[in-house]
């Protein structure tokens, strides 16, 4: 997911007088609140936010007590044990040991009081809106579940989603993890091969597609690829389509396996005696919920397993205490199901949050049911929906004010609005200025960073800091993050770049790597704690304000690629050019760069070539369009040039991380050994004139 905020040691050094937002009431927050519970009940005197993170980074057992009992988790059996181990990350501790809970239950029925009646979701597109009650939601769960148990789904069985942002694909999430099953999802915008890349992989036994989606006043057909996924998923018991477009149909042409593929409606009718209640497997805190997709450089997609009790509980306490979310409130991210903004988006409803699902084009706008373009689409949602945190990428509110929209001077009065949070990549400190201009000086501007790996936050929006510009306000309590630099030293304190580490245990650690080959371990351990032993290594480089505790995240320190916050690996760019293009291309270096003055991460893909006569614009155009169709527009390199050689270490393998820092003009120190480092001098002279 996410890096969020940017800045030059300059601007650290400035950032009191770059002061943008202070809460009018800090002590009428949930975070006062629960500051004075922990005052009275350790016998603490503490005042500031800081003071309340540092106990909460010392006493991990005793925090994450309290937030359970603060934020309320809804439980069958009470816990014997808050975590197994406090200091050690690998192999991961237990959390909540003796505990039994339900996920799906928690989010169904929060522990705050709401009004049954009242909306859980409220689903908009580009040409409809959708008001759906926590009575009617429990009863659409409920009917979905029917259709699950009537063909045998089981506690850790898989089900995928191929599906928009609608309230179609939260039932089939909270369905299947009331039955203790697990839950993936890809955005049916994703080409066939980066599906099957993922989903071949988790052998899922069940699969919920839209017919078609709706984006950018164009209605784009999905089941044609879904033909292609299920001729190769053998494990499918079952393919389920939602009449999402109601013209586009729901037959899939020509399938040997036509037999296993229902329509939504005649999947939940087809259970001859169904529950009388909606069910709730009672199961393990850290049983699993969700599958996630991580790229490294090499290989396939990794599966990252997050389990229940680390994705609730961190969710509310990001909700609740870090975001102030009450019931009622009315909380709106634009994402697509893919991304771990949608879970940490739909975890809304554990605290009595309705959620606002919205899929489309985030310019264009329903007028008498048709979709017209239109620049304040979302701003016109939040008035119209009465939204009260609006979520988004900083792409997004970048090209907002690259166009001069502005909200308020334009005749919206965004009444509601509280907060605005941001995410995907680094926010500019000119774009933070734009949001106080253009929203309004009340909201209180939450820049955020944490990731897929993670299914959460690092840094946090905090009701008791102010926002100063460009920094993010804190982190998230008992998230124990420093900055250290390649040698292993914390440089923190000093304001010096480093990498992002967590040196203490946390909930929503990943609870495993999924791998039917028995490679999972090992990978889990690979991608977090070999580069620091023991310690959990983010892959992102970060630097704190000595001054005001802000965090500035400078940008990714793998070979992960995030152009507009959509996180892929290198590995995927490559495997396409080794499957259409082995003729032409003998190796490639493909790097996400982002300096201090661009708004977004371009991926940039050299070539090295088989024979430099080989390389033309015919070429460059052929891989795009191959890239488009195979992966997702997305994915599609910004920059494509031929280059010499690709350094490389001694054993062989891609150096992406010091030409990443070539690019990005950043001054890092690498402990890579660079077998022919004389060609990152070719890097260079690119780097200048590029």
């Amino acid at each position: 997911m996410a890096d969020q905020s940017n800045g030059s040691k300059g601007a650290a050094d400035s950032s009191q007088s770059q002061l943008l937002w202070r809460h009018p009431s800090p002590k009428d927050t949930q975070m006062w609140e629960f500051l004075q519970r922990v005052n009275k009940r350790y016998n603490k005197s503490f005042t500031t936010y800081d003071e309340l993170y540092q106990w909460s980074i010392i006493d991990v057992e005793q925090v994450w007590g309290e937030i359970w009992d603060y934020c309320g988790i809804r439980a069958s059996q009470p816990y014997k044990t808050v975590v197994s181990s406090n200091t050690q990350m690998f192999p991961r501790p237990a959390w909540f040991e003796g505990a039994k809970l339900n996920f799906a239950e928690n989010l169904l029925y929060p522990t705050q009081t709401i009004n049954e009646d009242s909306p859980a979701v409220i689903a908009a597109t580009e040409t409809t809106r959708e008001t759906v009650s926590w009575k009617q939601l429990r009863g659409r769960v409920k009917q979905c579940q029917a259709g699950m148990l009537g063909m045998q789904l089981k506690a850790g069985d898989r089900v995928a989603g191929y599906v928009a942002n609608h309230t179609n694909a939260l039932v089939a999430m909270l369905a299947a993890t009331s039955l203790g099953a697990i839950w993936t999802a890809v955005s049916p915008d994703t080409g066939v091969t980066a599906v099957l890349d993922r989903m071949v992989q988790i052998e899922p036994v069940l699969l919920f597609t839209d017919n078609a989606v709706m984006y950018n006043g164009k209605t784009h057909p999905v089941l044609p690829k879904v033909k292609d996924i299920i001729a190769s998923l053998p494990s499918l018991k079952g393919t389920i389509i939602f009449e999402t477009v109601q013209s586009m149909g729901t037959k899939v042409d020509g399938h040997e396996t036509a037999e296993k593929v229902f329509t939504y409606r005649s999947f939940i009718n087809m259970n001859s005696s169904p529950p009388k209640e909606l069910h709730f497997e009672q199961l393990s805190p850290d049983h699993p919920v969700y599958i996630l997709y991580s790229s490294g450089t090499t290989g396939a997609p990794k599966c990252i397993v997050h389990g229940a009790i680390g994705t609730l509980i961190q969710h509310k306490k990001e909700h609740i205490l870090q975001s102030d979310i009450r019931p009622g409130d009315r909380l709106f991210y634009f994402t697509t199901c893919t991304w771990m903004m949608w879970h940490w988006l739909v975890s809304g409803l554990a605290a009595g949050a309705t959620l606002i699902l919205y899929d489309g084009s985030p310019f264009q706008y329903q007028s008498n049911g048709q979709s017209v373009k239109d620049d304040m689409a979302m701003p016109r949602l939040i008035d119209e929906l009465d939204i009260t945190q609006f979520g988004t990428s900083a792409k997004y509110l970048s090209v907002l004010e690259q166009k001069s929209i502005m909200p308020k001077q334009q005749g919206l009065s965004l009444k509601t609005l509280k907060a605005i949070y941001s995410t995907g990549s680094p926010l500019a400190p000119s774009t933070f200025q734009y949001v106080y201009k253009a929203f309004g000086p009340d909201v209180n501007l939450g820049s955020i960073t944490g990731g897929t790996d993670i299914i959460s936050l690092f840094g946090a929006p905090c009701p008791l800091n102010p926002v100063y510009v460009g920094e993010i306000q804190v982190l998230g309590l008992g998230m124990a993050v420093q900055a250290w630099d390649y040698t292993g030293k914390d440089v923190s304190s000093s304001g010096e770049p480093g990498d992002l580490v967590c040196t203490k245990p946390f909930p929503c650690q990943p609870v495993q790597f999924w791998a039917a080959d028995g490679s999972g371990e090992k990978k889990y351990r690979s991608s977090y704690f070999e580069q620091f032993e023991g310690v959990w290594h983010h892959g992102d480089f970060v630097r704190f304000n000595p001054t005001t505790g802000g965090l500035f995240m400078l940008g990714r320190s793998d070979g992960i690629l995030k152009p507009s916050g959509v996180r892929f690996g290198s590995a995927e760019i490559y495997n396409i050019l080794l499957k259409h293009f082995p003729q032409q291309v003998e190796d490639a270096l493909c790097i996400g760069r982002r300096r201090e003055q661009d708004d977004d991460e371009t991926v940039v893909l050299f070539l090295k070539m088989k024979d430099d006569s080989l390389y033309n614009d015919q070429l460059v155009s052929d891989i795009k369009s191959v890239v488009r169709k195979e992966l997702s527009a997305r994915h599609v390199p910004g920059i494509i040039d031929k280059c010499p050689e690709i350094p490389v270490t001694v054993n062989g393998k891609k150096i992406e991380g010091a030409v990443k820092q070539i690019l990005c003009a950043m001054n890092v120190k690498t402990s890579a050994s660079v077998a022919n480092s004389e060609c990152l001098d070719w890097y260079r002279e690119w780097a200048t004139s590029h």
